[in-house]
């Protein structure tokens, strides 16, 4: 076993000598010939351990990423094919390879002949047709955010982070490109080759890309991430959405999601929709809010009020388990009463009044909670103070020395 952990390290220390050497100049073929016998069977938790070392040594994520297509390089054709059973059909991952097959398949059948059109006659039919391609290719951009916002997280919980920074910072390279291009077409002024050239790189970078995440991400995450997250993963995919296709068959986990909720409960958190949090976390985390909050339950019975630092309205903890209507001066009874009967009867599901108060400006604002089956639930009151954010002017864009 000794043997086998220090044949790892050695090969770890002679991968990563690979990207100095090329940082350093070495062209790819002389790394590929000179290294060809250490990076065979190379799997992709080695290069994200390689990758990371360098950071951690020092090496900017820039770097790392300008040398990314580098890599997909010198490990074409030696990253070895791992075979998960999870990847079946409505099995997030299958959802990413399916979308790659259907972006290649747009790239090879629309792209391609459009641009080949665009090359002999740069007429407008012909650059709207380019546009139109564009448009459609923008649609990437939900894989990446879904890449990103759903597969890095948990990677990145597992001390796996240089390859997610590297891809992100690639993918955002290939938007830029996106929008770039397509800012080219709509104000042509007959660059034709420079459009030709920018739309080559933007199609190599798409394709370099969908080589990366099916030879080095997708098999690192099946490596690491379990079942349950895998479902989290995949309930919340549909939030983010889908490019070009989207999958037709719902991915059934082999076992249930009960073993975390078993945990929930014996560590008395209150489980959401979105993760789950203990009763002090959501206690601090309201009185935290820039707002006041005041719930009352569909008999309209005060519920609960947040407590933070700095109050609009005067609350006492003995409102609660009163009726709304005895909290409010009688005059403004008959349009407390007015808003919840809307509410109740599903006439409106918000309503906002805005008063001045000395030097505050406060936004008051009624939400009617309903259940997942659009039953009332109750009322929640929101009250802000927005004269400071009526102050804001231009952009903020740096943090405040204090």
């Amino acid at each position: 076993m000794s043997e086998l952990i220090n044949n790892r390290e050695h090969r770890q220390e002679i991968l990563k000598e690979v990207i100095r050497q090329l940082h350093a100049g070495k062209t790819v073929e002389e790394v590929k010939e000179q290294f060809a016998e250490a990076i065979e069977g190379v799997s992709p938790s080695e290069i994200s351990a390689m990758e990371t070392q360098l950071v951690k040594e020092g090496l900017p994520i820039e770097e790392i990423q300008h040398l990314c297509n580098v890599h997909a390089a010198v490990f074409k054709g030696s990253i070895e094919e791992i075979h998960h059973p999870d990847e079946i059909p409505g099995h997030p991952i299958h959802t990413f390879k399916e979308e790659n097959r259907a972006i290649e398949a747009y790239i090879d059948d629309h792209l391609g002949p459009n641009l080949e059109a665009f090359k002999s006659e740069d007429s407008k039919d012909n650059i709207h047709s380019l546009i139109e391609d564009i448009n459609l290719l923008w649609d990437i951009d939900k894989h990446y955010s879904r890449k990103e916002n759903l597969i890095f997280p948990y990677l990145e919980r597992y001390g796996i982070t240089a390859p997610p920074q590297v891809m992100w910072g690639v993918d955002d390279e290939i938007r830029a490109e996106l929008k770039g291009i397509k800012l080219m077409l709509t104000d042509y002024k007959g660059n034709k080759d420079e459009i030709l050239d920018r739309i080559d790189d933007m199609i190599h970078e798409i394709k370099e890309m969908i080589y990366k995440e099916e030879k080095i991400l997708f098999p690192m995450a099946l490596e690491t991430l379990t079942e349950d997250e895998w479902f989290v993963i995949y309930d919340e995919s549909d939030e983010i959405g889908y490019a070009i296709i989207s999958p037709d068959v719902e991915w059934r986990l082999r076992r249930d999601n009960d073993r975390v909720q078993e945990d929930d409960l014996a560590s008395n958190n209150v489980r959401f929709d979105a993760g789950s949090l203990t009763p002090k976390q959501i206690n601090a985390i309201f009185n935290h809010m820039p707002v006041e909050m005041t719930f009352i339950d569909e008999n309209d019975v005060v519920r609960y009020f947040s407590k933070g630092e700095e109050r609009i309205f005067p609350r006492t903890r003995a409102v609660i388990g009163r009726t709304v209507q005895n909290c409010h001066p009688p005059a403004s009874v008959d349009i407390v009463e007015s808003i919840l009967s809307d509410f109740k009867a599903g006439k409106k599901d918000d309503e906002r009044f805005w008063i001045k108060m000395g030097d505050l400006y406060v936004l008051i604002s009624y939400f009617a909670v309903r259940d997942e089956d659009g039953n009332y639930m109750g009322t929640l009151e929101f009250s802000q103070n927005i004269a400071p954010i009526q102050e804001i002017k231009g952009e903020k864009r740096l943090l405040s020395d204090e």
